[in-house]
C-alpha cells in the first residue's frame, strides 16, 4: 500500500467518519483473526479424524506455546501502540526507529524461547500429567511446532507496523496465503503421508514460514515511511525503556493468563481425554463468534493510539464507545443463536464423531455463547487502555481473570456444588463477566485519560522541514517517559 494511502488512513482516523474508521480497520483484522484461528481449526479437524488422543495431546500443550507467544506479543503490542501515537503526532521517523527496535527485540526473544522450550518439552508434558500415547503425541507436536515462533513474530511485527498506520489489509492477505497453504499441507502430511501429530506441527511451521518471508521482504521496502533499516537498528536506550514500560505489563499479563490456561488444561485433563478434547473444541468454535469483536478491539487500540498522539481524547473516547456498543449488540444476537443446543451440537460434530466428546463440547459451547456478549465490553475496553499505553491495567485484569476469578469459581463449583466438568465451563463465563465489569468501571474513573507517555507533536510546517533532513543522522528527543 502506498504511503499516500496510509496518510489517508491517518486522516480518516483523526478527522473522518468514526464508523467508517472503525470498520476500515476492524473488518480486515476480523478476517485476519479468522485466518489465524483457522490454523488451529484445520489441525483440530484433521486430528479429530485420526483420534481423540491426538486431539487431546494438542489441546494439552497448546497453552505452553501460547504462554511464550503472549509474552513476546507484549513487545509487538507496545510497538503498535507507540508507532500509532508517533504517527498521530506526525513523528514518522520516530515511528520508523521504533519499528526497528521492536524487530530486533522480538527476533532475539523468539529464537531463544524456541530453543529453551525444545529442550524442556519432555519435562513440561510430564508435569501436565500426560502419559502413554497422549504424552508421546504431545511431545512430538510441541517440539516441532515451537519452531514456528520466529516466523509468527515476523508476521506479527509486520501486522503491528501496518495496523498502527491504519493499514490492516496487507496483514489480512498475508495470513490468507498462509492458511491456504496450511489447509493443503495438513491432510497431505497427516493423512496421506501418515505423519500424525508431527504432520500437523510441520504443516503449521511451513505455512507460517512462507508469509513470514514475504513480510520480511515487504518490511525492507524503503518506499514506506515505516520500514526496516539497518541504520535505525542501533540500540536506543530511551526507546527500549519505553518499550519495556509499555510492553512488559502486556507480556506479563498475557503470559500469566496463558499459564492460567495451562493449569486449566491440567484441571480439565483430570476428567479424561474426552473432556480435554471437548474443552479444546468448545474454545476454538466459540472463538469464531468473537472474531469480529477481536477486530473491533484492535481497531479501538489503533484509533485511540493515533488520537491520543494527536491530543484528541474526546474523539478517542467516541471511537471506544461506538465500538463497544456495536460489539455487544453483535455478540448478544450471535450468542443467542449459537447457544441453541441443536445448533451447538451440529457445529461441534464437525470436529469429532465421539458421542461423549460431542455432548460435552456442545454443552460447553452453549454456555459460553449465551454469555459471550461480555467479551464485547472486555475486548473494546482493553483496546482503550492499550491504545493510551495503560497496559498495566490490562495486565492486572488479565492476571486476576484467570488466577483469581476463574480458579475461585472452578473451586466453588467443583468442590462445593459438585458440578463435575461443568464447573470448568461455568468458571470461564463467570470470570469473563466479572473482569468485563471491572474494566468498564475503571474506564468510568477516567484513568485512561492520564498520560502514560508524553509525545511532543509537530506542526505541518515543521514536518515538511524534517523531510529534508538526513535520515541516517536523525535522532529524536520527542519521546519522554512520564514520572
Amino acid at each position: 500500500m502506498k504511503l499516500a494511502n496510509k496518510d489517508a488512513n491517518r486522516d480518516l482516523i483523526l478527522n473522518g467518519n468514526m464508523y467508517r474508521a472503525i470498520f476500515s480497520i476492524a473488518v480486515p483484522v476480523m478476517i485476519n483473526s479468522f485466518l489465524q484461528t483457522m490454523y488451529n481449526l484445520v489441525d483440530t479437524y484433521w486430528l479429530g479424524q485420526i483420534g481423540t488422543k491426538q486431539l487431546a495431546a494438542i489441546n494439552l500443550v497448546s497453552p505452553v506455546q501460547n504462554i511464550i507467544i503472549n509474552f513476546g506479543n507484549g513487545i509487538t503490542v507496545a510497538g503498535s501502540v507507540l508507532i500509532a501515537q508517533f504517527i498521530g503526532a506526525g513523528l514518522k521517523k520516530d515511528a520508523k526507529s521504533m519499528a526497528n527496535q521492536i524487530f530486533k527485540c522480538a527476533m532475539i526473544f523468539a529464537l531463544c524461547c524456541a530453543a529453551v522450550c525444545f529442550v524442556l518439552t519432555g519435562g513440561i508434558v510430564s508435569w501436565l500429567g500426560a502419559s502413554g500415547e497422549t504424552a508421546h503425541h504431545a511431545e512430538v507436536y510441541l517440539r516441532t511446532v515451537i519452531w514456528d515462533m520466529p516466523f509468527l513474530f515476523m508476521v506479527n511485527i509486520f501486522s503491528a507496523v501496518h495496523q498502527a498506520q491504519g493499514d490492516t489489509v496487507r496483514p489480512m492477505f498475508l495470513n490468507f496465503g498462509g492458511i491456504c497453504l496450511n489447509m493443503l499441507l495438513d491432510p497431505l502430511f497427516m493423512i496421506v503421508l501418515g505423519w500424525n501429530t508431527f504432520g500437523a506441527a510441520i504443516a503449521t511451521v511451513l505455512a507460517k514460514a512462507v508469509p513470514a518471508t514475504i513480510a520480511f521482504i515487504l518490511l525492507l521496502n524503503r518506499n514506506n515511511a515505516v520500514c526496516l533499516d539497518r541504520s535505525y537498528m542501533h540500540i536506543e536506550k530511551e526507546k527500549l525503556k519505553t518499550i519495556l514500560s509499555i510492553g512488559l505489563p502486556t507480556a506479563i499479563g498475557g503470559s500469566t493468563m496463558q499459564l492460567g490456561f495451562l493449569l486449566m488444561s491440567r484441571n480439565v485433563y483430570v476428567y479424561g481425554d474426552a473432556a480435554m478434547a471437548a474443552y479444546g473444541i468448545g474454545n476454538k468454535v466459540n472463538s469464531l463468534i468473537t472474531l469480529p469483536v477481536t477486530g473491533v478491539g484492535s481497531s479501538v487500540a489503533t484509533i485511540v493510539g493515533q488520537n491520543t498522539g494527536a491530543r484528541k481524547l474526546d474523539r478517542a473516547e467516541l471511537g471506544y464507545r461506538l465500538s463497544m456498543r456495536m460489539s455487544m449488540a453483535f455478540l448478544f444476537v450471535g450468542g443467542m443463536i449459537l447457544s441453541r443446543p441443536f445448533i451447538s451440537t451440529a457445529i461441534v460434530s464437525i470436529f469429532s464423531k465421539e458421542p461423549e466428546v460431542v455432548g460435552m463440547a456442545a454443552d460447553f459451547l452453549s454456555i459460553m455463547a449465551f454469555w459471550c456478549f461480555t467479551n464485547g465490553i472486555y475486548n473494546t475496553t482493553s483496546g482503550l487502555f492499550q491504545g493510551t499505553g495503560h497496559t498495566e491495567v490490562t495486565m492486572t485484569i488479565d492476571a486476576t481473570r484467570l488466577w483469581v476469578f476463574r480458579f475461585l469459581t472452578l473451586w466453588f463449583c467443583g468442590s462445593i456444588l459438585h458440578m463435575g466438568v461443568r464447573s470448568v465451563w461455568y468458571s470461564v463465563v463467570v470470570s469473563n463477566g466479572i473482569s468485563a465489569v471491572i474494566l468498564y468501571v475503571l474506564y468510568r474513573t477516567g484513568l485512561w485519560r492520564k498520560p502514560r507517555i508524553k509525545i511532543e507533536g509537530k506542526d505541518e510546517e515543521k514536518q515538511l522541514k524534517d523531510k529534508k533532513t538526513d535520515n541516517n543522522g536523525y535522532r529524536s528527543n520527542a519521546l519522554h517517559r512520564t514520572a
